[in-house]
């Protein structure tokens, strides 16, 4: 605790491997870096847009094919039909949704992963950064294919890349500051903020150390004269 309150505040992270372990630490605040806090909420979003691009389709084509399947079928009422019809529907989309949701989630989240890692490892932002990341996703997904499918998984990931990258420095941009930038600038702040007040707790310590010293050794000059 002492070590903690009162030692010279950690310095800054020098290598790439060292910044690289920040990402997945929480600071102070019990809090994880807002590039980590992005990956989980683009996975999220990714898994909502994956549900809709693959349910909604198939819960359309499954309904319709339903109703041209069961024209010869009786049911209780107009109700019961609607309601069956959207039953069929709904089972295609939950199935379907799934399907293209957890694909959609896992490529998206390994892109970000790569992408955001390797943004902290070299401390800076690139387009080159977002397409060795689509490259390497691509090749990921398609490996199973063998070779061609390697190759064709990585076509497709650096063209996903690109411009998927080229947005993200457009949005970073208009804001005047990449995460990566914004991370260091307050991790550089937040550092020389704890210096200074470590500096002014050590002078304050160095002259209460001064005071006593002085007061200790008072009664002994007093004795000394009285000899």
């Amino acid at each position: 605790g002492a070590q903690a309150g009162f030692g010279r505040p950690a310095p800054l992270p020098q290598t790439g491997w060292e910044r690289l372990s920040e990402l997945w630490r929480r600071d102070e605040q019990q809090q994880y870096p807002e590039e980590t806090v992005n990956i989980a909420k683009s996975a999220f979003t990714a898994g909502v847009v994956g549900w809709l691009y693959g349910g909604l389709p198939a819960f359309v084509s499954a309904r319709k094919a339903f109703i041209e399947r069961s024209h010869g079928e009786l049911f209780q009422n107009r109700a019961d039909a609607v309601q069956s019809a959207h039953r069929a529907g709904l089972r295609s989309f939950i199935r379907y949704g799934w399907r293209w949701s957890w694909r959609v989630t896992a490529f998206a989240t390994i892109f970000n992963m790569v992408s955001t890692g390797l943004s902290a490892y070299r401390d800076k932002t690139t387009i080159s950064n977002f397409a060795a990341a689509g490259a390497f996703t691509g090749a990921l997904f398609r490996m199973h294919l063998g070779l061609q499918g390697l190759a064709g998984g990585i076509v497709f990931g650096t063209a996903f890349g690109i411009p998927a990258g080229g947005l993200l420095m457009a949005m970073y941009g208009l804001a005047g500051e990449t995460l990566q930038e914004k991370r260091t600038r307050e991790r550089r702040e937040l550092y020389e903020q704890k210096l200074a007040e470590w500096q002014s707790r050590l002078s304050v310590t160095e002259v209460l150390g001064q005071t006593e010293n002085s007061a200790q050794g008072r009664p002994e000059t007093e004795r000394t004269r009285e000899l």
